[in-house]
């Protein structure tokens, strides 16, 4: 099994729902969590309060929402529910509604589900693998796809051309000098209100244009959350978010570039170049 199947199972997986609007679609996708013991009504109530606090910023990429709320005792194991909506309903998010699929994540550590949120974002980001499981008629089949794709190798990130001398780049990359003379700290935080879920979508797709570029070895990407990235911004170049929690953190002193499509590495890629002196 892979890191993501892991984490599912049949009963947790609902297709073609019904939802009346954002609200009760991840009271749905909770109320699978809760049925296997995953955890109380506690925490689906907290993953509905998440988005009345801090906006629709669990809407990472068009149609889907990544639904979660932080640690807590009301989370019983680590686990996710799949729910995919027969009419979309809007979250609220300008660039990604209506969102048709809502997963789920009851996390009783920051740590457990690394791999899988990995696993889930390299399969999401693939326009053949989305429409896979949007036309999926089983369980059954959502996790074979699932199973099948997530140990696939990944490819170069949507084609994108790498920078010119990005792979001999000795020195590691500089930032562009915006007047401020302080020297590059070659290092990238993704942000989110919780900094273990829609920042690690955001982490691994930024990873991948690194790695694509041949800077993985030269910077550092940390997944945080709203009120940690404050204190740790000045050690870092710059910050990747989303616009709602671009919104809370204010002015840093450093760049922060809103991403609207967490799984498009094309996207982050112009925003790199943006960023950085190449």
């Amino acid at each position: 099994m892979s890191e993501v199947t892991d984490l599912l199972s049949p009963g947790r997986i609902s297709l073609d729902a019904t939802a009346t609007d954002w609200r009760d679609a991840i009271s749905q996708a909770g109320r699978l969590l809760e049925l296997e013991h995953a955890c109380t009504e506690e925490y689906t109530r907290s993953m509905i309060a998440n988005v009345e606090e801090k906006g629709p910023y669990i809407v990472v990429a068009p149609g889907f929402a990544f639904a979660h709320a932080r640690p807590s005792e009301a989370v019983r194991r680590t686990a996710m529910s799949w729910l995919r909506l027969q009419t979309p309903v809007p979250f609220g998010s300008p660039k990604n509604d209506p969102v048709s699929l809502v997963v789920a994540l009851a996390a009783t550590d920051a740590k457990t589900h690394l791999s899988a949120m990995k696993g889930l974002a390299r399969v999401l980001a693939n326009h053949d693998q989305r429409e896979a499981l949007e036309q999926a008629d089983s369980e059954q089949q959502i996790l074979d796809i699932l199973e099948r794709e997530t140990h696939r190798t990944p490819t170069s990130p949507e084609g994108r051309s790498k920078p010119e001398h990005a792979s001999t780049a000795q020195d590691g990359p500089n930032p562009q000098d915006r007047g401020t003379g302080a020297a590059p700290k070659n290092k990238i935080l993704t942000v989110c209100g919780n900094g273990l879920g829609t920042s690690l979508f955001l982490k691994n797709t930024l990873e991948q244009v690194l790695s694509h570029w041949g800077w993985a070895p030269f910077i550092t990407v940390e997944a945080t959350d709203t009120i940690s990235a404050k204190g740790k911004a000045k050690e870092a170049d710059l910050i990747l978010t989303s616009s709602e929690i671009s919104k809370t953190l204010g002015d840093l002193g450093i760049p922060v570039k809103v991403i609207e499509n967490f799984t498009s590495s094309s996207e982050i890629d112009r925003a790199l170049r943006d960023s950085y002196d190449i």
